[in-house]
């Protein structure tokens, strides 16, 4: 039996009534190309980063990081094809939005390699956690099992606090860098809704499906801010 390729249309593998709104499918195949992109260009930015790692055990964790992209973004591109869509036509749109992200947030060192995959995980984790309110529960599964992280956290908290204590002057340097991405993660997240209508529709709804208002909107922004924090201090840095 020869392997099925995986960018090749496909029938729709799920009878959720929820996708008989089309409206509310295009948003769902927005957001799974959305994800998808993000995934696959996270996992090639982390392995980049573990060119830069000290040693051998600090590059095998940074390159497992990617590894675990790579798997969160097959399930992705899977599902999209499940649906019968070309994944990659639905990926392209968000690419160049990515791409610009990561240009601006480069590293300049192993040890900001890894507050930015600590702190762009998390947050991604924190708004797509908070948009699956509002999907289905197939959907809703996905998402949350997609972005649940990589599973690193406690080998980048041992890192970045085994380096401030080595050298203190580094957290101040980690700490504005923290505050850099999460500014930059935000900002991306915003324009990232307003410019796409599929998008923005899964967040405000319509008659059948209410999402959220403006202040609710505000109030995810707050969490979000909130959690960013919390991570901050588990790294030992001021946010």
């Amino acid at each position: 039996m020869s392997d099925a390729d995986p960018t090749s249309a496909a029938s729709p593998t799920t009878s959720n009534p929820a996708f008989d709104d089309p409206d509310y499918r295009n948003g769902i195949v927005e957001l799974l190309g959305l994800l998808s992109s993000g995934e696959i260009i996270a996992c090639e930015r982390l392995a980049e980063d573990a060119k830069m790692a000290p040693d051998l055990r600090t590059k095998v964790e940074i390159a497992a990081m990617a590894t675990s992209e790579f798997g969160h973004f097959l399930q992705l591109r899977d599902r999209l094809v499940e649906l019968g869509e070309d994944a990659y036509a639905r990926m392209t749109p968000f690419a160049a939005t990515f791409e610009a992200f990561h240009a601006k947030t480069r590293p300049a060192d192993w040890l900001e390699g890894l507050v930015k995959a600590f702190v762009f995980d998390g947050l991604a984790a924190d708004f797509y956690r908070e948009i699956a309110a509002f999907l289905d529960a197939d959907t809703r599964e996905l998402v949350l099992e997609t972005m649940s992280g990589t599973g690193s956290s406690e080998f980048v908290i041992d890192a970045v606090r085994g380096a401030i204590e080595v050298d203190p002057k580094v957290g101040g340097r980690l700490a504005l860098w923290g505050r850099r991405l999460m500014g930059e993660a935000l900002s991306q997240a915003q324009m990232v809704v307003a410019e796409r209508d599929e998008l923005s529709a899964l967040l405000v709804g319509g008659v059948d499906s209410p999402g959220m208002d403006l202040a609710a909107i505000g109030r995810m922004f707050t969490r979000l801010t909130e959690a960013h924090a919390a991570r901050m201090d588990r790294l030992g840095l001021a946010s």
